[in-house]
């Protein structure tokens, strides 16, 4: 393969990765705009209430992964009863729970209803006076709730013992719920089962005043032991225990933190850090400019392709409810844009450094940018592995921080193998090497051709 052949093949190829950063970008744009309405701003921001809840048992036993799944689902309902939106609640760590409710006005009430065990009660639809909602619980819908007053329970969880899941038949592909009753849970189920035989009525299971299930009565069940059943798959059937299981928390929860936050100083908060971001970017902008010159340029243009990246990326996991943007997580994308900008300061500093060893301007832009990149990701991973570790370890804003430092740090290994590296190669026979001057490497193409020089004359003299 001919040289000029060798040089317009890794020509394409660096237009091939920039023609796809051009699609990216403007796929990230389209993403992130309007700023404000596509990035979920997190508790600290908007206004809020924070709880950290830590969940043990009285007797001193290990709580476990089956306990809070259970804690955390009913935990779910009671903020949901709230009516917050975007709130939400997740498992960290292996003992605590994360409860976020935005917007929440009267703080001592949602931490009331959040800490108080579930009512679950079973309901005779006979016994429900809203006509519409017995309609609709019999055309098999779920999920709404019954307002205080409209029906009355023959029977509440208190008189559940134990809940257990098994397959319908030895054969059967489907689940069953089992419940074992006392002895008052055997004489009401007894009584009720027998009446409603006949027709095949139906009993809703009630949690909270909200229909989780609603059952038809197959036969008299009178010995206390009540296999519900339905085609229910198991991961149905475990849905159906744990709402069964919901009058009594399987373990204590208590409140660890608990923080309420203004929407007023949220904002404020918000605005202060939005401008340590601007400025931050800003200086390092201008000292890129007075020392490195066009090269400058171009490293701002790098972060510039950073930032709009990384927006993009936010703006994608808060759509999908993964990311809500936190005073920490500010804290993290002011350190990722320093990070940033000290990998496209390595990139130049080798590639200006490769000149100064008498390489030539597109020598060096090949093999100085490709051993600073190398360098720069053994670097990034350094850190990488510290947020990864905060966000999958640490609990609260702090692993907001770890989230948004680690995909600072994807997004900069990615600017520099899709924009820094192509870019530099491209230009630098065509217009670094004939304007030095502009782009700031005349001193260094000057020291690289003494030391050419001085390599020259030490080998006339050693031949």
């Amino acid at each position: 393969m001919s040289a000029n052949t060798h040089k317009r093949k890794l020509d394409r190829r660096n237009i091939i990765l920039l023609v796809a950063l051009a699609v990216l970008l403007i796929a990230a744009a389209i993403c992130f705009t309007p700023l404000k309405d596509r990035i979920t701003q997190g508790l600290d921001i908007q206004g809020g209430l924070s709880v950290i809840m830590t969940a043990d048992h009285s007797d001193g036993s290990e709580v476990t992964t089956d306990d809070m799944e259970k804690a955390v689902a009913i935990v779910t309902n009671r903020v949901n009863k709230l009516g917050a939106s975007e709130a939400t609640v997740q498992q960290q760590g292996d003992t605590s729970i994360l409860i976020q409710i935005p917007g929440v006005e009267n703080a001592e009430q949602a931490l009331s209803t959040i800490g108080t065990t579930g009512a679950l009660e079973f309901v005779d639809l006979r016994d429900i006076t809203d006509t519409d909602m017995v309609k609709r619980i019999e055309s098999g819908e779920t999920g709404m709730g019954l307002e205080p007053g409209t029906y009355t329970a023959f029977m509440t969880g208190d008189s559940i013992q134990s809940v257990t899941i098994g397959q319908e038949t030895q054969t059967s592909a489907y689940y069953a719920v089992n419940l074992n009753l006392d002895s008052t849970g055997t004489a009401s189920f007894a009584t009720i089962t027998t009446d409603l035989v006949s027709t095949n009525g139906q009993i809703a299971i009630v949690l909270d005043g909200v229909v989780n299930s609603a059952p038809a009565v197959q036969s008299a069940i009178t010995d206390g032991d009540v296999a519900i059943t339905g085609n229910y798959t198991l991961d149905e059937a475990k849905s159906l225990q744990t709402v069964l299981e919901s009058g009594a928390l399987p373990v204590d929860l208590s409140f660890s933190e608990s923080r309420v936050v203004g929407p007023t100083l949220g904002q404020d908060s918000l605005n202060a850090g939005l401008i340590a971001m601007a400025i931050g970017f800003i200086l390092v902008g201008l000292y890129l400019l007075v020392f490195y010159r066009g090269l400058g340029a171009l490293t701002v243009l790098n972060l510039l392709v950073f930032a709009t990246l990384y927006l993009g990326i936010l703006a994608v996991l808060s759509y999908f409810g993964l990311f809500a943007l936190s005073l920490a997580g500010i804290a993290g994308i002011v350190l990722t844009i320093g990070l940033a900008a000290d990998s496209s300061i390595l990139v130049l500093e080798r590639f200006k450094e490769e000149i100064r060893m008498g390489r030539s301007v597109k020598a060096a832009s090949i093999s100085g940018v490709r051993h600073a990149i190398r360098t720069s990701i053994d670097a990034d991973m350094v850190t990488l592995v510290s947020a990864l570790a905060l966000f999958f370890i640490a609990v609260g804003p702090v692993k907001g921080f770890g989230l948004t430092l680690g995909l600072g740090i994807v997004c900069d290994v990615v600017t520099m193998i899709i924009f820094k590296a192509p870019i530099i190669r491209l230009l630098a026979p065509s217009q670094i090497e004939k304007n030095p001057g502009f782009w700031g490497v005349t001193t260094d193409i000057e020291e690289g051709s003494h030391a050419e020089e001085i390599a020259l004359k030490g080998g006339a003299r050693n031949a």
